[in-house]
């Protein structure tokens, strides 16, 4: 298998389990069960529980985490205790697109465009505001006023 291949099967195992992690899973889960539907229609049940499955028990075991009912051995909770399970489901999730691509390295583009597109946690919550970039060249006697919200200049 082309080392291509085998890392675009790693950057989607991480991107899957980062996503299954998240508030906007239910796409990436879409995305992936679509995937396997259409190539390995047999596998798709397999495949839509082993999701389930996984992003409930990284949602556990995150939320004993901030919730503080799981606690370490000196009386704190760790992101120890998390690490383990999400690199188990990233090795299992990794696994499965090799096998896939092994199989069928066609998909590799639209792969991709899955990890690009639907297997990419937002980053910015549904409220904020795009950031905005001035650019000024004043010369001479010139004055700039920039402002990316209000602005109440009083000249005299």
């Amino acid at each position: 298998m082309e080392a291509e291949l085998l890392t675009l099967a790693s950057v989607a195992g991480t991107a899957l389990v980062n996503v299954l992690a998240s508030e906007t899973w239910e796409r990436g889960r879409d995305a992936v069960v679509g995937l396997w539907r259409r190539v390995q229609p047999g596998r798709t049940a397999d495949v839509e529980s082993d999701l389930a499955e996984d992003r409930e028990l990284l949602r556990t075991a995150t939320g004993r985490q901030q919730d503080g009912s799981r606690q370490g051995s000196e009386g704190t909770i760790s992101d120890t205790d998390v690490d383990p399970l999400r690199e188990a489901a990233v090795d299992a999730w990794r696994a499965r697109f090799v096998r896939l691509l092994a199989r069928h390295p066609e998909l590799a583009p639209e792969l991709r465009r899955m990890v690009d597109e639907e297997l990419t946690v937002p980053t910015r919550s549904p409220d904020h505001q795009p950031s905005v970039v001035f650019n000024a060249s004043p010369s001479g006697n010139a004055r700039v006023y920039q402002s990316a919200r209000d602005q109440h200049i009083t000249e005299r």
